[in-house]
């Protein structure tokens, strides 16, 4: 099969640092031409992949107030080789949903992001036949006259994390500094627990005010370390030594890929419920699900204490890369059969594969 992967211009593919969409967009691609299928990536130009790269721009665009104009010219290549695919998938939000009902060549989008954001309501009324991909169930619910045809979990390489054993004696945070990630909750948490905080963020520059305002006073709080924005290496260390990742989020999150690479890592999960949680975690398994930080307090010592090999296993049974590249390899023969018409009800197609 000839694909076409139209990855988002804001970091490499894989990013150096931070940066899921771009991560998930890399591991599928590599995966599927580990399959045998011909893959062409439209990107940055410092992305490293084994598929055909079109470089886009010479580095990535986060930041950058002219992403727009680079983002319509990397649209413009997609278009002038749309003929060479059997399908274009893209990650790129909904900028090209106009454009898609123009073309000879089957399309599907996958939304990486929140979506209960003003606009997206009618905007997916309005496109109601661009064939959309979620990657939880619980992110659709906003929009409900999307054309979903596919739930997708992100997976992961399974060599990419090393399993653990918490021999570091610290709790976890990895992630952005924001007021939706909530590390204030982990601080506390931490804190009240008598143990080490560990904390991989980034704090971008929208969040620089927050940051600077409710979470660097806390900072200075007895066994809290602030390693700043890690790397894939780092983040591998300081999952596999930690003893538990805390994920005290306080918005309706669309995946939480860390939550994955912890149980890759064989790292339980400590989660405040909130959008995919519920999918992702199984609670008594490989994480528990609280709904306060005095719940999450009283919960943690059994956190410590579950199976952390069943978290491995369960990584391996639900979120290898392997899975998901064979949901998609089904997406895009669902849209290829039926380009202009495709079933609204949709189907999950992570729900209930294995490996």
């Amino acid at each position: 099969m000839r694909v076409a992967q139209v990855a988002p211009l804001f970091e490499s593919v894989p990013p150096r640092r931070y940066g899921g969409t771009e991560r998930v967009v890399s591991y599928l691609t590599e995966e599927l031409v580990r399959q045998g299928h011909r893959v062409t990536l439209f990107a940055t130009a410092d992305s490293r992949t084994s598929a055909e790269l079109v470089p886009i721009v010479d580095r990535p665009l986060r930041g950058d107030p002219h992403w727009m104009s680079h983002a319509l010219i990397q649209l413009e290549h997609v278009l002038e080789r749309s003929g060479d695919f059997d399908v274009l998938h893209f990650h790129t939000d909904q900028l090209h949903y106009p454009l898609l009902r123009y073309l000879d060549v089957p399309a599907v989008t996958t939304l990486h992001g929140r979506l209960d954001i003003p606009g997206l309501e009618p905007l997916h009324r309005a496109f109601a036949h661009v064939p959309v991909v979620s990657i939880s169930d619980a992110q659709r619910a906003p929009l409900p006259d999307a054309e979903w045809v596919a739930t997708v979990p992100h997976g992961l390489p399974p060599g990419l994390y090393r399993p653990g054993a918490g021999a570091g004696g610290y709790l976890a945070f990895i992630g952005r500094i924001s007021p939706e990630k909530r590390l204030d909750r982990a601080i506390e948490i931490a804190r009240r627990a008598g143990l080490p905080l560990h904390v991989g963020a980034k704090v971008d520059p929208a969040d620089r005010g927050y940051f600077e305002r409710e979470i660097e006073p806390l900072l200075s709080a007895p066994g809290v370390v602030l390693l700043g924005e890690v790397d894939d290496r780092q983040k591998r260390d300081l999952l596999a030594d930690a003893l538990a990742l805390l994920f005290p989020i306080d918005w309706p999150e669309p995946f939480g890929l860390v939550m994955v690479e912890a149980m890759a890592s064989a790292t339980p999960v400590l989660a405040f419920r909130g959008g995919a949680v519920e999918e992702i975690l199984q609670d008594g398994l490989t994480g528990m699900i609280v709904d306060t930080v005095d719940q999450a307090v009283s919960a943690l010592p059994a956190v410590l204490a579950l199976d952390r090999g069943k978290c491995r296993e369960e990584f391996e049974r639900r979120f290898s890369v392997r899975r998901m590249a064979r949901d998609y390899v089904r997406v895009y023969e669902r849209v290829m059969d039926s380009p202009r018409s495709v079933a609204a009800s949709g189907w999950s197609a992570g729900a209930a594969s294995n490996g």
